[in-house]
Order: C-alpha cells, then structure tokens, then sequence
C-alpha cells in the first residue's frame, strides 16, 4: 500500500522522519503505558517540567498517572549489562500543564536515550542525532551547547552553595551580568573571580571562538576538553552551521552533569528539543551507569505551520442542488485520477485554501470566475 504523504499532519511527518533516523543508527523503538504508578513521580518531582500530574485510582487499588514524563519510565525499566550501552528511541504523548496554554495538554514527544557504559563517542553520537533531528525539522536551526562541569567547578571554586548556589544558577541561565555581579559582592567574592563569573555566563558563539575563551578563564580543564572533542567529532559528522556553544544552556544540577544542550528553529521562540547528560538521576533511582538523551516537542511545532498554512485541497469543485449526485460523483473521480486531492462543496468555505476553484457546469467541469 502506497502511503500518501499529502494527508500527515506537519507533527506526523516530523515523527516518521526522526524515527526513520533514529533506527539507522541502531536506536530500538520503547513503547509504554500511558499510565505509571503516581509514586514515580512523587519520588522524583523536581525533575518534571510541570509538577502538575493527573491521577486516578486504579481498579487494584493503586494510585495511578497519566505520564507527565518519558524519561523517568525509562531509566526505572532500564536493564544495564556492562560494556554495553541501551539505545532506545520513542513516540510517546506526555500528559501535563503548559506554558503556553491553560490547563492539561496531551504533548507529543518523540526522542532518545542513551544508557549503560555511555562514553564520549555515545554523547557525540547523541548530539548528532540531535542536530539532525533539527535539520529534519527547519532548513534554519541552532543546537546550542553547554557543559554543566564548567559552570559548576566555577561556582565550587568561588564558594557558592545552598541558596547562593542557587541564585547564582538563576542569573547564569537568564545572561543576568548585573545580578550576578551584586550576588558576588553579597558572598564577598573578589572582583578579579566576580569578572571571570561573569564572563563565563555571557559566552556564547562558533566553538572556535568560545573554546579558547574558555582556556583563558581557567575553567575546568577536562571539561573543556570533553567540548573540544565532542564539537570535532560533530564537525566530522557533517554539522559545520547552527552550532553554538552557549554556557547559559543549564539543567537541574541535582540531576543533570555534564553535556547539556537545547534546539532551537526559525519561527518558534522557544526550544524544541532538550537534552543532555542525567547520570545522577540514574543515581537516585538505583541504576549503575550513565546517561544521555534528548527529546522533541512536537506541539511547538504547530507555530511553524500557523502562518504557512497548506491548502485543504488541490480543487475545490462547486456544484448545487440541480446536479445529480452521480454527475459529482464522476467529475470527482476524474480529477482524482489527475493526481488532485479535491473538496466537493455547494459554497465556497470561508476560511477554506484551495489550489484552484472550478465549477460544475453541463459541459463538464469550467474554471470559476
């Protein structure tokens, strides 16, 4: 059976191209339940995006969610061998609160996980299917790039923990100079470190012109390493425009370690893709190993397609009541059998594109005026 691309939605087509890329290099497709136990969740809240969680008492008794989350279901069935890494692909829908709209949404997510003996070839591999998975979405995207193990020796170094710690993580992730300045001054940082704070949350730039930044400040040295290799081997991977190396790019550092990167594309403010290393995370729910992923959110992508809009149909075809239904039906057939989607209506819909408005007339189908 022919599969006509025409009728996918924007999301559906997406979905079938970052799945098709996914399973080339050798990712196996996970599928789940909608529902999880809720003590997942409540064990680990302060790693959703929204703590907002839909529940329902099941028939046995137990306190169920709809997933607000595809990682955590993940790494708890996770089965680890040493050597060997897991490569897992999904096409999940999540079930949580929004930013952008009010209320419970149904999110559809289709992304990546990497787990087991994860080394630098894994991560590179996982930020180049990100990069990729990108591509498939818009001609014009960034995946910007980060290292949790910089910001984080930095602000050890300098004495920042607890609340201050905090705070400080804030300002980084927002490029807020001016606060993080009066932050360093509030914990009695010098002013020479309170420079090089600052300087390190504002880079961001081609991994040519951060990376020796990077050396000057005297960040960690095996982390601006790990950078250096990763970007070579995106390089060699074929990814030489839309890739930035942003300190700001954070995560959850009582979870995430390591790489952490986000996706962005022309015509959609926010990102469309996140990921990064979640090896702690790991930690705290019992597993040995490490870890690295990503996913892409799909309903962001309706804002691609909201202001350019494909036609409904090739040919809307007009007729009224005077027609018989068989004569419709025929003329129907024909432009069908021209390789034409067409929409037989009496009026001319609203809000309806079209290819192209013709008539149904006696003669047999005319162009209408």
């Amino acid at each position: 059976m022919d599969l006509d691309k025409g009728i996918l939605k924007n999301e559906e087509t997406i979905s079938l191209a970052l799945r098709s890329l996914y399973a080339r290099y050798g990712y196996v497709q996970y599928r789940m339940s909608r529902f999880e136990e809720y003590e997942l969740y409540v064990s680990n809240k302060d790693f959703l995006i929204s703590s907002d969680v839909i529940t329902f008492t099941d028939t046995n008794g137990r306190l169920m969610a709809l997933k607000p989350d595809v990682t955590l279901s993940i790494v708890r069935g996770a089965r680890f061998e040493p050597g060997t890494v897991q490569k897992l692909y999904y096409d999940e829908a999540v079930y949580r609160t929004s930013s952008s709209a009010r209320g419970f949404r149904e999110i559809r997510q289709v992304g990546l996980e990497c787990l087991g003996a994860v080394d630098d070839y894994a991560i590179g591999e996982v930020l180049l299917l990100a990069a990729q998975s990108l591509r498939r979405i818009s001609a014009e995207s960034a995946l910007c790039v980060s290292h949790l193990g910089l910001v984080g020796a930095m602000l050890d170094a300098l004495g920042f923990r607890g609340e201050a710690r905090v705070r400080a993580l804030k300002c980084i992730g927002e490029k807020n100079p001016h606060e993080l300045g009066a932050l360093c001054r509030e914990n009695g940082v010098g002013d020479a470190d309170a420079e090089r704070l600052k300087a390190l949350a504002q880079l961001c730039g081609a991994p040519e012109q951060v990376l020796p930044e990077l050396e000057r400040l005297g960040c960690e040295r095996g982390a601006v390493e790990q950078l250096r290799r990763l970007t070579a081997m995106l390089r060699a991977g074929g990814v030489t425009d839309g890739l930035i190396l942003d300190l700001s790019v954070l995560g959850d550092m009582r979870y995430y370690n390591g790489v952490a990167f986000r996706g962005f594309v022309r015509g959609v403010s926010a990102s469309v893709l996140s990921g990064g290393q979640y090896d702690r995370l790991l930690g705290r729910m019992g597993k040995k190993g490490r870890a690295v992923g990503f996913a892409c959110y799909l309903d962001l992508l309706e804002r691609l397609t909201a202001s350019g809009r494909g036609v409904d149909a090739d040919v809307l075809l007009l007729y009224d009541e005077r027609d018989a239904p068989e004569r419709v039906a025929a003329a129907v057939r024909s432009l069908v059998g021209e390789g034409l989607s067409v929409s037989a209506q009496k009026a001319v819909p609203e809000k309806g594109v079209f290819g192209r408005v013709v008539r149904l007339s006696e003669s047999g189908v005319d162009a209408h005026a």
